[in-house]
């Protein structure tokens, strides 16, 4: 419309309006604004001009409510909601351009329920609200071009690329993302993310907006000081910037057209990624939590670590603060110095006091409260050690020097990662070559000669340890043990060169990766002959390691069944192990079966085709394989599908070979897999045979019926969980409300029926009262047997955690169904 600027000043504004006007109500493509002539009505939308965005009412899963939102492709993918605190209870909803310029929601009583509310000092017919291609949802006066208000600075809980999270250190002005209280209710929640310490930046999540819950420490220019775990690749193309009124904000982008992204925070209060690839989900994960990442977990000067027990302990020269509260376990007093440092201390006479120096804690997240200057590594030591109140120092090349001066708190230290902490101690510590993880005392005086001796031997051992690597990658894999002790040999299984995977998934792209689990990323890729591989990539996060990669080569290599993905090959080369199967094109049954869109391809043939495969699958595990092996970890996500919809059981590195009989246990220690498939004996006493696949195959069974997840009751139903929740109905003869409306078809009832009690058989209490996977092939062929009636079943009420995820025992849980865990058995 740049011809208006060719018309007089008096004539402008009217035939502007006019022309705008005319185009949204009388176009017939796709329309992105509401204007004082169109407004939005329940089960009308409007488009962003891509048309990947829509504005419209909506409820929430098991909700009735209704929200004006904004969702990406579907109502799956919510990025942002207007009435979030004040729903409507009906269809009567209207937004508009209100008489005062505002952008409102109104009840069917014409009461206004949500307000842009800015002071527009316009009317309804100069302001519009359009819908951008990049979800922002933005109130402008047309009449002098000025942005009165957008959503992007008003979020809820989700951010998309170009969202922020800010402070105006001047104006105290915050852009904030608050949780929802639950899955089905929207309305503000208990936890808040907002930007703190500008100083040297980083996020923060607060509780009831007060208390602090967890932070993610100091910005570093490539990822965050305190969160190891959130790795370079899935931090790609955030960054930390400034306006010119002073605000500090982080925001992301995304180089790839196709590509995009909706980070949101749960409603306990974690962060939660999922990532389109082409418009298609590709990556759904959320970070889970441990107890050491909870804001002050030890208290002062307590170092938490996730991987000991005790998981809190207190620095050299310091003790509890309260012995009896802290061999409770009630860490939060932390702790005190018991040795008093030099500095500041009178001289004893003639008699020379030997000066403070520091120990160094590696791989720790920093504490809370810093300082910061410039200056190199050397200059932090010399300004932290000539100053009395600094207590600890460490240094980043980006941040630059950061000092303590009061209590260290919120420390914590990771298996790799986070940053080297100097923590200020008196002289009888230091060299002593004390006790602990990751500590060495640092050296106050080292003299020339020994130093350069030490740095000729290093350098000749490492010399012999890069010869050691290079000589044969094939003779590190025939040589190693896994958990029995027994050597392995891998002659036959082919060994693929780095350098040729590289290759094939062009440098593991952030765009080939299939998934993440455990183990670590999984990438898409093709061979120089035209094969397409998936490459599974040990990462340097994982809690899993060289046992369960030994220990899937070997259980795998060996089998041959059609219901059992195949593994072409492995590489290990130096700090690499990555394992090569064949491509399954359609990814994992989880992507349909718990998609609202992707579900309705596959009807209820598909299905049971799947169920007997994958049951087929088992039998061949426990009963036709030269091994009799458990798989420990069946579930969606380890359910792969081929170009023609058929099963095939993934992720061995859990697995174990059985040598006892059908109703023999085995104890183990290290309970491993995800809650909500795995049987009561296992998960609470570390008990685990065949009936736990059963159990693990009957929580599966029902979830491909009914379209859900089994977290997808929490905080609803009484918080049953799916299995509870189908023994209810079941008790209840009202059973058919359990099955996804998309396959419900009388003809096929009594089939389904039929798997419902199968899958109900197999997740009864007791072991010996669930049947033999070779039954439950029976049970699925045959229509002529009868079916006994099942028993109670396990987990019937959860445990005030989402049931089918992986976590620490009592702690806020990750819905990422893909991350596996170790908790200790009982």
């Amino acid at each position: 419309m740049k011809f208006m600027g060719f018309l007089s000043p008096a004539s402008y504004i009217p035939i502007a309006l006019l022309i705008f006007s005319i185009f949204y109500v009388g176009s017939t493509s796709a329309i992105d604004a509401i204007t004082s002539a169109r407004s939005i009505r329940d089960h009308e939308t409007i488009s962003s001009n891509n048309t990947d965005l829509k504005l419209g009412f909506f409820s929430p899963e098991n909700s009735t409510n209704r929200y004006l939102g904004i969702w990406y492709l579907s109502q799956s993918y919510i990025i942002w909601i207007a009435n979030r605190d004040n729903p409507l209870t009906d269809s009567s909803g209207v937004g508009k351009i209100h008489n005062d310029g505002n952008l409102v929601v109104l009840n069917g009583q014409n009461l206004i329920l949500w307000s842009s509310n800015v002071s527009a000092n316009s009317t309804t017919n100069s302001t519009v609200a359009q819908l951008q291609d990049s979800g922002n949802l933005v109130l402008r006066d047309i009449a002098t071009g000025k942005t009165l208000w957008d959503s992007f600075s008003h979020p809820a809980d989700a951010a998309v690329p170009t969202m922020r999270v800010a402070t105006n250190p001047n104006t105290g002005k915050k852009i904030e993302y608050v949780s929802r209280k639950t899955p089905s209710d929207p309305s503000s929640g208990y936890f808040t993310v907002s930007l703190e310490r500008l100083g040297a930046p980083e996020v923060f999540f607060w509780y009831n907006k007060t208390r602090p819950y967890y932070r993610t420490g100091p910005w570093n220019g490539r990822f965050f000081l305190g969160t190891p775990r959130l790795s370079t690749e899935y931090l790609y193309g955030w960054r930390f910037d400034h306006d010119d009124d002073g605000t500090v904000y982080v925001t992301y982008s995304v180089a790839d057209p196709t590509a995009y992204g909706i980070l949101s925070i749960t409603t306990t209060g974690t962060l939660k990624l999922v990532r389109f690839i082409n418009k298609v989900e590709y990556l759904n994960l959320e970070v889970d939590q441990n107890e050491c990442d909870f804001y002050g977990a030890c208290g002062p000067f307590g170092s938490c670590d996730n991987s000991t027990l005790p998981i809190c302990t207190c620095f050299e020269g310091f003790e509890p603060k309260n012995t009896e509260e802290w061999n409770r376990k009630n860490w939060t007093g932390g702790c005190v110095r018991n040795v008093p440092l030099q500095c500041g201390s009178m001289k004893n006479g003639s008699e020379v006091q030997q000066d403070d120096g520091f120990l160094v804690y590696h791989n720790m997240k920093v504490p809370d409260f810093l300082e910061r200057s410039n200056g190199d590594q050397d200059k932090c030591r010399a300004d932290c050690l000539a100053n009395c109140s600094c207590v600890a120092y460490a240094y980043d090349s980006y941040i630059g020097c950061m000092y303590w001066s009061k209590d260290l708190i919120d420390l914590q230290h990771f298996p790799y990662g986070g940053a080297d902490l100097f923590i200020r101690a008196p002289y009888s510590l230091l060299g002593a070559g004390k006790k602990g993880r990751g500590k060495i005392a640092l050296i106050v005086a080292v003299t020339g000669a020994i130093g350069i001796i030490t740095l000729v031997v290093c350098a000749y051992l490492v010399w012999r340890k890069w010869s050691a690597k290079r000589t044969d990658t094939g003779s590190q894999l025939q040589n190693l043990n896994i958990g029995d002790q027994k050597k392995v040999k891998l002659e036959e299984l082919p060994l693929f060169e780095f350098e040729k995977l590289a290759a094939a998934t062009n440098n593991f792209h952030l765009s080939n990766m299939l998934g993440k689990g455990g183990f670590g990323p999984v990438y898409k890729g093709k061979l120089e002959s035209g094969q397409e591989i998936a490459v599974k990539r040990l990462s340097k996060a994982s809690t899993q390691g060289l046992e369960e990669f030994m220990n899937e080569v070997l259980v795998i290599s060996k089998l041959q069944h059609r219901n059992l993905v195949r593994l072409l090959g492995c590489c290990i080369e130096g700090e690499e192990q990555m394992l090569i199967y064949e491509l399954m094109p359609n990814k994992s049954l989880d992507a349909f079966i718990f998609d609202p869109l992707q579900r309705k391809d596959l009807d209820w043939k598909m299905r049971f085709n799947i169920i007997e495969g994958i049951a087929r699958g088992i039998l061949y595990l426990h009963r036709d394989s030269r091994l009799r092996i458990i798989h420990r970890d069946l579930k969606a996500s380890n359910i792969l599908l081929d170009d023609e919809m058929n099963p095939k059981i993934s992720d061995f590195g859990l697995a174990r070979i059985f040598k006892g009989g059908e109703d023999s246990e085995v104890n183990t220690r290290r309970v491993v897999g995800t809650y909500g498939y795995m049987p009561p004996e296992y998960a609470m006493e570390g008990f685990f045979s065949e009936k736990s696949d059963v159990y693990s195959f009957g929580v599966l069974l029902l979830e491909i019926v009914s379209g859900r997840r089994n977290t997808s009751f929490y905080n609803n139903e009484e918080s049953l969980s799916l299995v509870g929740f189908a023994w209810k109905l079941w008790n209840e003869d009202s059973i058919l409300s359990v099955i996804d409306p998309e396959i419900y078809d009388p003809c096929s009832e009594n089939s389904i029926l039929r798997c419902i009690q199968i899958g109900l058989l197999c997740v009864q209490e007791l072991p010996k009262e669930r049947p033999a996977i070779s039954t439950v092939v029976l049970m699925l062929i045959s229509e002529i047997t009868q079916l006994p009636s099942p028993n109670k079943v396990a987990f019937v009420h959860k445990q005030n955690l989402p049931s089918s995820t992986s976590s620490q025992k009592s702690q806020p849980i990750s819905n990422n169904n893909v991350t596996l865990t170790e908790i200790q058995g009982r």
